[in-house]
């Protein structure tokens, strides 16, 4: 039904048109909207109750996360995550597509969708360009919710694609992996404050801004473009990875490019740089202002 090889991680805007238009969606095809928005910008649920792609539900990162941890968006409990997609009529043989409203293309639905790898769903993509493409290239959109029929998920957590706070402080010393943040290049040298909260990076990491693999349009850069990316900042997609943000978000963009490029195997630190900031001792925190301030 789909292309296969890596690009199965991306589908274009034309071929899940395609798929929605010969009814497609259901049981074995799934499209799931991850949209967020900080509450006071816009309402992620109330547009997607507005419009939203045919047959899609809504996947509510504020819902399927781990809500007894201190941290943003942190992954849920197996039980949990296999409850909520299995109510969103998801099942293990279920091909899932993601999507986010977002005005850069795509910001939240690769978090989704390392979500789904990471409790051990394998057939789960991306919508190439999000769901702003999707109405500038003048697919359809509704405003009917649709029903899906639960279905029974059973989740495995992959611990190999998820970092703790104490594997990334052993990692400090015994360098066993190399660390990405793909936060904005002021908030990974300290020089500004990252949503509130002082800023700076983990010791040792290196810097790609997440966006640096969206083109213009907000579709993902070619696997050419992404790995010379890579190569310029001298890191190495044949050894072990881990990418890291502000709250294991954006963290994912840089998981999902590297899986464009053959790696599959990019973890994700969960807690980020929420978690780090309130638990590394002060030595552990790189930042630029400090020592201006010093």
């Amino acid at each position: 039904m789909a292309r296969q090889g890596l690009s199965r991680a991306l589908v274009s805007a034309a071929w899940l048109s395609e798929a929605v238009r010969a009814g497609r969606v259901g049981p074995g095809l799934r499209v799931l909207d991850a949209s967020w928005y900080p509450p006071k910008e816009r309402n992620a649920r109330q547009e997607f109750k507005e419009r939203h792609i045919p047959g899609a539900s809504f996947f509510d990162i504020e819902e399927c996360r781990d809500k007894s941890s201190p941290y943003d968006f942190m992954l849920p409990s197996e039980s949990h995550f296999a409850d909520y997609v299995g109510r969103l009529g998801v099942s293990n043989d279920t091909h899932v597509v993601v999507y986010d409203g977002d005005e850069v293309g795509t910001f939240y639905a690769p978090r989704c969708w390392w979500m789904f790898r990471a409790f051990g769903h394998k057939e789960v993509s991306v919508l190439n360009g999000g769901f702003k493409n999707w109405v500038k290239e003048g697919h359809p959109v509704t405003a009917e919710v649709s029903q899906p029929t639960p279905a029974v998920f059973k989740a495995r957590l992959n611990k190999a694609l998820v970092k703790t706070f104490e594997e990334m402080v052993e990692n400090v010393s015994s360098l066993k992996f190399q660390v990405v943040d793909s936060r904005p290049e002021g908030r990974f040298r300290g020089t500004e404050l990252d949503q509130g909260l002082e800023s700076g990076h983990i010791p040792g990491a290196v810097n790609i801004p997440f966006h640096s693999f969206l083109s213009e349009t907000g579709h993902e850069k070619s696997i050419e473009e992404i790995q010379e990316i890579f190569r310029e900042k001298k890191l190495d997609l044949s050894k072990p990875l881990t990418a890291t943000c502000r709250k294991g978000v954006t963290a994912c963009q840089i998981a999902l490019a590297a899986f464009l490029c053959g790696k599959r195997d990019v973890a994700v630190y969960d807690g980020s740089w929420s978690e780090w900031f309130h638990r590394a001792p002060p030595h552990y925190k790189v930042s630029e202002l400090k020592r201006s301030k010093g």
